[in-house]
């Protein structure tokens, strides 16, 4: 099927690696609401936050206590907190702005994903997904856990569990569970390994609604779109299922139990819930690969929610498949021969950050080409030169055109610049003055040079020798002695072209134009001449000394060489 005839327009998603980012190994992401700043851990227990616009480092967060990989990092509504949690078993809260760690409690579980409640400005529970026990809600103050349930059998009678199941310390072993909050924390969604999704409610942790998944294979994912309107789900059979919400996005939790007060009239209460979960939950598409049949990694939304991202969990392959809503593939996109582990959509741009099994985090964009004409509708783009031939009356005045109107602008007025407006392209538009939208970024040193060094101690030691020098020529002149050479043409240049008075920093003199050579010459030929030949050297060197010490050094030395010989000869 003919993509661009389906969607005319297709083209709001990435197409190709822009540019990669590397601060050690990091092994999962997450952007911040805006999209301007991302968090990355690393495998060394750090936490790193990349300013998005200039690719630089904003914030490293370092934690004595933490060696471990991280396993997922978490943004609270406004950035000013991010929760990291840790293969130690341990979740740490960071103040982003004072790079402090507001809390650091340990589980007994390794959580393989954590995420801060979404209602709160400042939060302090947080939903964590351990590796091998229930979801639980955390309250990172106090360090309190709360087991979210994980089938219906919990709340009524549960069946005795069989004890060669069970761990050392006696607790039942589980899948690992797929939790993910609503769009303002009110309902915590749970996935099992049966197949179903429980729709828990975050305060009383009450299942109000069950929603069965076809399949009945293990939920392994579980992800809101930005907007709150659609949820989709990653599960073991290869299939990842889109749900339209039909609760409302503000009040879901008091609507949840209107519907749960007024079904009644059914014999199990498992009836019940599967019926307030058809209430609650609709399926609109399946996606999947029928060709290869793979397993999906990291799933999720775009910004505005039209399209739909997986990765391949296959080892040795960096490859996203992009459906639009409609369940219609859009777009492969194949990058280095390298397994994924994490992966985000940016919330506005249509730009998605790929973290590979190497500790890159990939930078996937829009592939933009260069079109003049949209600048100038007149504008044609030539294969090659052609002759272009003027008309008549091409660049003559008109005195006849219309004047554009003059724009009126009151310069006096008083122009806002603390007030942003609110940006319809986010789907919470709620007040956030103190949201932190960027961090000043760290400037990386640059490695140390040592040319100026050498520089300094070169001109250290010419000035050196140049007023070591002097006395020592006048000297050797007196007692009828010859100068010997310079060392190095540097010596050459400033013994012969520098004003001693100056100093040896000075800069270089123009060299004189031939007539005033000329000029030179005739006022060297007045000067009385020596005959002796035995005493050419000492003329010679008196001469230039009485020229070097007059300041006249714009005389050259072959020039001066020339001009002796002419006066021996003679």
């Amino acid at each position: 099927m003919n993509a661009p005839i389906v969607d005319p327009f297709q083209g709001e998603f990435p197409e190709t690696i822009e540019e990669y980012l590397q601060h050690g190994n990091m092994k999962c992401i997450a952007f911040n609401r805006r999209g301007t700043l991302l968090a990355a851990g690393g495998s060394n227990g750090t936490c790193v936050i990349w300013d998005f616009e200039t690719r630089g480092i904003a914030r490293e967060l370092r934690d004595k206590d933490c060696t471990a990989p991280i396993t997922s990092v978490s943004w609270s509504k406004y950035g000013h907190r991010l929760l990291a949690s840790a293969t130690d078993k341990s979740l740490t809260l960071w103040d982003v702005l004072t790079e402090e760690k507001i809390a650091r409690i340990t589980l007994q579980q390794t959580p393989l994903h954590a995420r801060l409640h979404p209602g709160s400005p400042t939060p302090s529970i947080c939903l964590a997904c351990p590796l091998s026990s229930a979801p639980l809600l955390v309250d990172l103050n106090t360090g309190s856990t709360t087991v979210l349930p994980v089938s219906i059998s919990e709340n009524v009678n549960p069946p005795a569990s069989n004890s060669r199941n069970k761990f050392a310390d006696g607790t039942p072993p589980f899948t690992p569970t797929a939790a993910a909050f609503d769009k303002h924390g009110d309902l915590i969604y749970v996935g099992n390994s049966k197949g179903e999704i429980l729709i828990v409610d975050s305060k009383s942790i009450e299942v109000h609604a069950v929603v069965l998944i076809p399949g009945g294979t293990v939920v392994k994912d579980i992800v809101f779109s930005r907007d709150g309107q659609y949820l989709l789900t990653n599960s073991n059979d290869r299939v990842i299922r889109v749900y339209k919400n039909i609760l409302p996005v503000k009040g879901s939790g008091e609507e949840i139990r209107k519907i749960s007060n007024n079904n009644n009239g059914y014999e199990s209460r498992y009836d019940k819930l599967k019926a307030n979960g058809a209430s609650c939950l609709v399926l609109s598409c399946e996606l999947s690969d029928a060709i290869t049949k793979i397993q999906w990694k990291a799933p999720c939304f775009s910004g505005n929610g039209e399209w739909i991202v997986g990765a391949s969990a296959n080892k040795g392959e960096l490859r996203l498949q992009i459906w639009d809503q409609a369940g219609r593939l859009v777009k492969i996109l194949e990058g280095p021969k390298e397994a994924l582990i994490d992966l985000a959509w940016h919330p506005v741009d249509s730009t998605i950050a790929t973290v590979s099994v190497t500790g890159v985090v990939y930078i996937w964009a829009k592939e933009h080409v260069e079109n003049w004409s949209a600048f100038a509708p007149d504008f044609v783009e030539l294969e090659e030169n052609e002759e272009y031939v003027e008309r008549e009356d091409e660049f003559d005045l008109n005195g006849y055109e219309e004047k554009a109107e003059e724009v009126v602008i009151d310069e006096n007025a008083d122009i806002d610049i603390e007030t942003s407006d609110k940006n319809a392209v986010f789907s919470d538009l709620e007040d956030s003055v103190d949201e932190i939208d960027f961090l000043p970024a760290i400037p990386s040193p640059d490695a140390p040079d040592e040319q100026p060094d050498k520089c300094l101690e070169s001109s250290s030691k010419l000035e050196d020798s140049n007023h070591s020098g002097s006395p020592s020529s006048m000297d050797a002149v007196q007692n009828g002695q010859a100068i010997p050479p310079a060392s190095s043409p540097m010596e050459v240049d400033n013994s012969t072209a520098e004003d001693p008075a100056e100093g040896p920093n000075s800069k270089r003199k123009r060299r004189l134009s031939a007539k005033g050579l000329e000029l030179q010459q005739a006022e060297k030929g007045k000067k009385p001449t020596t005959k002796n030949k035995s005493n050419g050297k000492s003329a010679k060197s008196t001469s230039k000394q009485v020229e070097f010490a007059n300041g006249n050094s714009s005389a050259v030395d072959d020039e001066a060489t020339e001009d002796d010989e002419i006066n021996i000869d003679s």
